[in-house]
Parts: structure tokens; C-alpha cells; sequence
């Protein structure tokens, strides 16, 4: 049986006038669905390597990113379209929600690397290189690399891809942090075989069961000066 134009048109404008008058619940999660196009489902990163996961990382950190993207320290087009006219009271909460995000990580792909290039970036993360005034990693960035409240992030679960690009981003200044920028400090002692070992090796180690941010770095002070890791 064939129902006549009209009444197919009525239908149309029924289905469409019900879902206009559907309310859109005010929530962080609806408001933040921009965000989880790049990062993934409540931030838990993509296969897109580029970009890195978010949910989890300590709220100070990611509130000082948000800042940086704002205030032209760190340079994406579209995080700092996002950010330009937002308010720091809101950039907070915009980071306490997604630190709040406690979700699994996935497993970590098979490394690629050669085995002395994975050795090389394990001896840099676990013990730095004292010659060149090369702290490890796991001194600021906490024992299990999970990160350290309130500020300092997680290195667990960043590709590979990412990771060599944020290091060179460091070594050319795209990236900056508040000063003294410790990052940059460290960044431009390696050499680009470094950041290439670093890389392969971090990315290819899978999360402890626990991956919440540490409460504290392994050693006080930091081997360091930093302006952001513990603000």
C-alpha cells in the first residue's frame, strides 16, 4: 500500500520537530565532543599516532597545555582555534574533566626497532646520560612513567610517532613551556639518535595495572629546574 506524498511529507516534519525539541544534556562530556574527534572516545587517543592520549594526565598539565595552545607557546591551528577566547577558570575544568577519564590503555604495539636502539632509549629513560647533563626520564616523569601530580605528564602510551615529534618540536622551539623550560633544556643535549631510541622504546611499553599520575617524583628537587612540572 502507497501512502500519498503528503502524508509521507507530515512524517518528515513530525520526525524532524521531535528531534529538534530532544534536549542536548549540558554535560562536559557533550561539550567537549570537539576534543575526542583527534584524541579518541573521552581521550583515550586514536590509531592516528599524531595524536597523544589525554585521559588520565595529570589536570595541571593538561590545563598548562591548554594555556600554551592559547597563548601561542605550543602551535596546532586547531587546538588553539579551540582555545583562543576560553577563560583560564574554564581551561580548568576543561583538564580536570579529562584527568578524571580513569581508562584502560591499549596494548602497546610490537617493537620494530633494533635491539640496541631499544637498549639505548631503556638506559636513557631509566638512567640518563650525567655526562651530558641528561637527567632520566623516570626522575621527573615518576618511576612508572605514569606521570606526577599536578603537572608533570604521563610517558606510557605515547606512539612513537609522537613522541619523536614533540622532542623535535622541543629542539626547534615550535614547543615551549614556562621558564626555566626544562624540556627545551633537555631536548637539544640529544642527539637525533637519542630521540630516535627514546621514541621506540617508550612506545613499546605497556601500562601497569595502576597507570594513575604518581603523587609524587622519585626525588625531590628535581635534577632540573622546571617552571611548570610541579606548578
Amino acid at each position: 500500500m502507497k501512502f500519498p506524498l503528503w502524508a509521507s511529507l507530515m512524517a518528515l516534519a513530525a520526525s524532524a520537530q521531535a528531534a529538534q525539541a530532544a534536549p542536548v544534556p549540558d554535560t562536559m562530556a557533550q561539550r567537549l565532543q570537539a576534543c575526542t574527534v583527534c584524541h579518541g572516545k573521552e581521550g583515550r587517543a586514536t590509531s592516528e599516532g599524531y595524536f597523544p592520549r589525554i585521559a588520565g594526565k595529570p589536570a595541571g598539565y593538561l590545563f598548562n597545555q591548554l594555556v600554551n595552545f592559547r597563548d601561542g607557546r605550543r602551535h596546532n591551528a586547531t587546538m588553539a582555534y579551540l582555545v583562543e577566547h576560553l577563560p583560564d577558570d574554564y581551561l580548568r575544568e576543561i583538564a580536570g574533566y579529562f584527568a578524571g577519564q580513569n581508562l584502560p590503555y591499549a596494548a602497546p604495539p610490537v617493537p620494530t626497532a633494533p635491539p640496541q636502539q631499544l637498549a639505548l632509549g631503556a638506559a636513557l629513560v631509566r638512567e640518563g646520560d650525567p655526562r651530558r647533563g641528561i637527567p632520566a626520564c623516570t626522575a621527573c616523569h615518576g618511576e612508572r612513567m605514569t606521570g606526577v601530580v599536578p603537572a608533570v605528564p604521563g610517558l606510557i602510551g605515547l606512539s612513537r610517532d609522537y613522541v619523536t615529534g614533540q622532542l623535535g618540536a622541543w629542539q626547534t622551539g615550535q614547543r615551549r613551556a614556562a621558564e626555566p623550560d626544562c624540556m627545551s633544556t633537555i631536548a637539544r643535549r640529544l642527539t637525533a639518535q637519542d630521540v630516535s631510541a627514546v621514541a621506540a622504546w617508550l612506545s613499546a611499553q605497556p601500562a601497569p595495572v595502576d597507570a594513575k599520575p604518581a603523587q609524587q617524583p622519585v626525588h625531590l628537587p628535581l635534577p632540573i629546574d622546571c617552571g611548570s612540572g610541579l606548578q
